[in-house]
């Protein structure tokens, strides 16, 4: 039999006063039973930091979710939706392989990228070169360290905040409290 994904909940208070957006979020996050808490939260970092979009790419009307990710690779980890349905943005973590983004390229407006994990430089040095044609594809390093230290913010409850300044995000639960400043590949 299967191990079915473990639910997470997360209300995420977002500040991000870069580009003046200011939201309380309740989301729902399906943990797949391969994925770590590690590249969970990431993804819940990926969402944070691209949020002000719903604003200034949707006009606030549209819908930012959380994608089937690990469970459909023909999905985003985060996607942004318009009220027409299209997919302005798609956020994909990890280290994936060129063909999925550049399909994902095809499929939406926007792609970012949020490499993180010791060997994400490695895997850097080796597909730079085939993500240099994709125009609308950025490529964002998440520092390891800072990965390693969102695994105790993963709980099944969460109350978190983010507060996004000088392009760094600050998430925290009240108790931890992890820096991360994404330095952009591409």
């Amino acid at each position: 039999m299967a191990t079915k994904s473990t639910i997470f909940k997360a209300g995420l208070q977002i500040a991000d006063i870069d580009h003046s957006y200011y939201a309380d979020h309740a989301l729902t996050l399906a943990r797949h039973p391969s994925e770590t808490d590690e590249r969970m939260m990431v993804r819940l970092c990926a969402l944070a930091l691209q949020a002000h979009q719903l604003q200034t790419v949707c006009g606030g009307d549209g819908t930012l979710a959380f994608g089937a990710g690990l469970s459909d690779p023909d999905e985003p980890d985060v996607w942004l939706r318009d009220f027409t349905g299209l997919t302005r943005l798609w956020i994909e973590v990890g280290q994936p392989e060129d063909k999925p983004l550049n399909k994902a390229c095809n499929k939406a407006d926007v792609v970012v990228l949020y490499a993180f994990g010791p060997a994400a430089d490695i895997w850097w040095r080796g597909i730079e070169t085939k993500l240099t044609r994709l125009k609308n594809l950025q490529v964002w390093r998440i520092p390891n360290t800072s990965a390693l230290e969102l695994k105790p913010l993963a709980q099944r409850s969460m109350n978190l905040q983010a507060t996004i300044q000088e392009g760094a995000l600050m998430l925290g639960d009240g108790v931890h409290n992890v820096h991360i400043e994404p330095l952009r590949w591409k």
